[in-house]
């Protein structure tokens, strides 16, 4: 006979293979219903959920005024939403719609018009991201909590909260925040079509991928082959239905995708953006070479090989990359844990019926850990720790549901043998992954490994030992294993980040690129600000252009987008522009004409780049420039030489004027 931990845990903490209610049998409506719960589950439930959110929604938003900018290529492109509805449509580096962000615009459309709303600022365009955070934990702790009850769901969604990665995405501008909402919707739609096994459910994960793609472009695809696996496997009806269903999924994901790609495909070319990191100006080659086979395979911009030896910070390509100095202290705190949880679940429901929902958020929940990590492991091109923010939800929930799951069996060795490796393997991370900061709190490792050590000897005896060692197990399990991410978590969140390349942990904060803070000099930025022209000025690449389009709130032309190597303009285009007055300034930075392509970080007048970070080829955050690379490390369909020509063209024919040390030629007065 187990313990039982009445009175050791709150009423509804599973006790065997069902979950006790504590509901009072009659169910709450309004606002009591909302706050306490239907009844139908123990009353302590809806509580620690709006506790979970509560604590959640603290730790994304507490001084997030901090970083300011943020990443400014993103920042300068919200801005320019604020300002133009073409941009807002088409994530216009700025609002005279020159070039585009090098990503699909979904994540900039939530900011910039959060931005219209309440002006633009830092709390308005990274509150929406800190808000999609929140809402990525209820999804998690619902959909867990479907199949598993309220403390699997729970555990799950505190997971997520305390993962040093999302408490740094959900803090910062890149698309990786809305990214993973729409994954999470997606797999929380999957959960509701594999109870009833309706088209509806499908519909809306399909919707939720096709907006994914919107964000990130292939990488919201990539848990697709998960979403079908479980909806054909598990779904309550016949697989003639089940078929169908996928069939409508399959039409809402080329509706939700192809509608932007379809529109930016018929508008005539010269009345909207360049699609920046694009070859020929399109959308779908965006989204299959430079950000999606390049990624995977190299090439088309992407940097050759993901290690040291091609300059960039994820490491050597490998099984072992996810626990490597770049990405172990984002992600790797609870993910040997996770893939215990896995194995034991799998073993578990080996013999299960087809329908068992055990199994089911094994094969979803690992599905898209495996598929996501084996990706991230190994590819070749551009890569950088923050991605791992996709694989916090799934080692959330495969924590969750394996833990509880393992607990409800704890009458079965195996099963407290499990539990027990789980506690161990999370404590056994944390202790390594804090030993990498040696200077950060050195008593919390041992703290913290001592507790995991307690926790899991005290789990195998905890079938049929007193309740104090049963409370013993759990509270030290939880410490031991859950406190090294916590810790990592509200460090991260306690600093400002800025920069291309956030990374996490207490000496994370990148150069914060706030409202004012720029390498562009006053009387630069007052020159600009008295311009009344489509362009108050053209720079080479998106990081020059972005530290002086926010700090004189005047469009600035990014030439050749991120890199200075995407062919926009042409100089045929720049001559037309110049001609028509629509360009008033050219500030000189990144090369000198004849001097081959530009380097990846625009110079300031202190020689830092504008961000106050090492910027990268091709896009915000990807990384250095390996020495000796040529324009053909980076995206785009030019190769930097209309730069030149349109640099040597405005030196040949337009008066030069020093401002704040800055070379600056004045497009309004030619050379007599």
């Amino acid at each position: 006979m187990s313990t039982s931990l009445s009175g050791v845990l709150p009423s509804g903490m599973p006790s065997g293979d069902q979950e006790v209610a504590g509901g009072s049998g009659r169910p709450a409506r309004g606002w009591r219903g909302l706050l306490a719960g239907s009844g139908e589950g123990p009353r302590w439930a809806r509580p620690a959920l709006w506790a979970l959110l509560l604590v959640t929604a603290v730790l994304y938003l507490w001084g997030l005024g901090a970083s300011g900018n943020a990443n400014s290529f993103y920042a300068a492109s919200t801005w320019a939403g604020t300002r133009s509805w073409k941009a807002l449509f088409f994530a216009s580096l700025d609002p005279g719609n020159a070039i585009t962000v090098d990503k699909p615009p979904a994540s900039l459309w939530v900011m910039a018009l959060s931005g219209r709303i309440f002006g633009f600022s830092s709390w308005s365009m990274l509150v929406p991201q800190a808000l999609e955070g929140v809402l990525s934990v209820a999804l998690l702790h619902s959909a867990v909590r479907r199949w598993s009850g309220p403390v699997a769901g729970l555990l799950a969604g505190f997971v997520l909260a305390v993962t040093p990665v999302a408490a740094l995405m959900f803090r910062f501008n890149n698309p990786d925040a809305m990214l993973v909402l729409l994954m999470m919707l997606a797999c929380w739609a999957t959960v509701r079509s594999v109870e009833a096994g309706q088209a509806r459910w499908v519909v809306l994960a399909g919707a939720a991928v096709g907006l994914a793609f919107l964000t990130k472009m292939l990488q919201g695809y990539v848990i697709v082959p998960v979403l079908v696996l479980v909806h054909l496997w598990a779904a309550p009806v016949s697989l003639a239905k089940r078929l169908r269903n996928m069939l409508w999924g399959a039409l809402s994901v080329a509706v939700s995708t192809g509608w932007f790609v379809l529109v930016a495909a018929l508008w005539p070319a010269s009345s909207r953006p360049f699609i920046g990191g694009s070859r020929n100006n399109s959308e779908w080659q965006l989204a299959l070479g430079y950000n999606g086979l390049g990624r995977i395979f190299g090439g088309d911009g992407n940097l050759p090989g993901g290690g040291p030896g091609g300059g960039m910070p994820g490491g050597d390509a490998g099984i072992t990359r996810m626990f490597n100095p770049g990405f172990g202290g984002e992600v790797a705190w609870l993910l040997p844990s996770a893939l215990v949880a896995l194995v034991a679940l799998v073993v578990l429901t080996w013999r299960a019926p087809r329908t068992d929902r055990v199994r089911a958020a094994a094969l979803l929940w690992g599905g898209w850990l495996v598929i996501n990590g084996v990706i991230f492991s190994f590819m070749s091109g551009i890569i950088h720790p923050y991605y791992a923010v996709a694989l916090a939800p799934p080692i959330g929930a495969l924590v969750g549901v394996g833990a509880c799951e393992m607990w409800r069996r704890r009458d079965v060795p195996w099963a407290r043998v499990v539990l027990s490796l789980m506690t161990a393997a999370a404590g056994a991370s944390a202790f390594l992954l804090l030993g990498r900061d040696s200077s950060w709190l050195p008593w919390l490792r041992w703290t913290l490994l001592v507790a995991a050590v307690v926790g899991a000897v005290a789990l195998v005896a905890a079938a049929r030992a007193r309740r104090a060692v049963t409370v013993t197990a759990v509270v030290a399990s939880l410490v031991g294993g859950l406190g090294g991410s916590a810790a990592w978590a509200v460090a991260t969140a306690s600093q400002p980040h800025g920069g291309p390349i956030p990374v996490s942990g207490p000496d994370g904060a990148g150069e914060p690129g706030g409202p004012g803070r720029s390498t562009a000099g006053p009387a630069l930025v007052r020159l600009l600000k008295e311009t009344n022209n489509r362009w108050a000025a053209a720079t080479v690449g998106a990081g020059q252009a972005a530290s002086l389009q926010l700090a004189s709130h005047k469009a600035v032309m990014a030439m050749g987008g991120f890199s200075a190597s995407d062919n926009s303009p042409t100089l045929e285009q720049f001559k037309r522009y110049v001609a028509k007055g629509e360009i008033h300034y050219l500030v000189a930075g990144g090369r000198m004409p004849g001097r081959g392509p530009a380097p990846a970080v625009p110079a300031g007048p202190d020689g830092g780049s504008a961000s106050g970070t090492p910027a990268a080829p091709g896009g915000p955050g990807d990384g250095p420039q390996p020495p000796g690379a040529g324009p053909t490390a980076v995206p785009g369909g030019g190769d930097g030489n209309q730069i030149g020509e349109i640099e040597s063209w405005v030196e040949e024919n337009f008066q030069k004027i020093t401002v704040d040390t800055r070379t600056v030629y004045d497009l309004t007065r030619r050379k007599s």
